[in-house]
């Protein structure tokens, strides 16, 4: 989490090197995706380091408007560093899933809670937790409170819904199985030490 602005260049560097762009006025202008992982991590550094109103409501107005304009349905404070969305379109996660650092994420996933009622405050309880250096396919679905282990993959389509904490799988399937043990290797660059 971003509570600081040392945390804030930390996180930036790390979402450049896992998606393979260098930082730059260039990539920040034509690269739309690049521009929102920028104006996310700026929306966690503002929210969690409570700065002032004045400051949060732009930058909050800002982000949702990228959201919007990207198919992005996600809030702060989701993502450890090392972020790379591969591609804008739609991407659906619950505000309360935590994912580790090296995500490696592409578009038409949907991360969700479990579909029931909870008590106010315990939601994250109900939510999923994905481990370090782990692979998202397209169109992959995870719901649920459930956890994947670190250095996983999780395949294209997969469909999730019960836990694989063991780390270096690869799950795939509907409902989704383990298919392979090994890990994420190449999939995922390691922007995040």
């Amino acid at each position: 989490m971003i509570n600081s602005w040392r945390d804030f260049i930390y996180f930036i560097k790390a979402d450049h090197k896992s998606m393979g762009v260098r930082i730059s006025i260039k990539s920040y202008m034509l690269d739309p995706v690049t521009r929102f992982v920028i104006v996310m991590r700026l929306y966690e550094y503002v929210k969690n380091t409570h700065k002032s109103v004045l400051l949060l409501y732009p930058i909050t107005l800002w982000f949702r408007c990228l959201s919007l304009k990207l198919g992005f349905s996600l809030g702060p404070n989701i993502f450890g560093p090392g972020l790379a969305i591969v591609h804008h379109g739609l991407l659906i996660i619950n505000p309360t899933t935590r994912i580790g650092k090296n995500c490696r994420i592409h578009m038409g996933v949907h991360i969700g809670g479990a579909a029931i009622f909870v008590a106010a405050g315990s939601e994250s309880d109900y939510s999923p937790r994905i481990g370090d250096n782990v692979y998202i396919g397209p169109g992959a679905k995870i719901y649920g409170p459930i956890r994947i282990g670190n250095n996983c993959v999780v395949g294209a389509n997969a469909v999730v819904t019960k836990s694989f904490p063991n780390d270096g799988l690869t799950i795939a399937g509907v409902p989704a199985k383990i298919i392979a043990s090994g890990g994420a290797g190449e999939r995922v660059l390691r922007g995040a030490d």
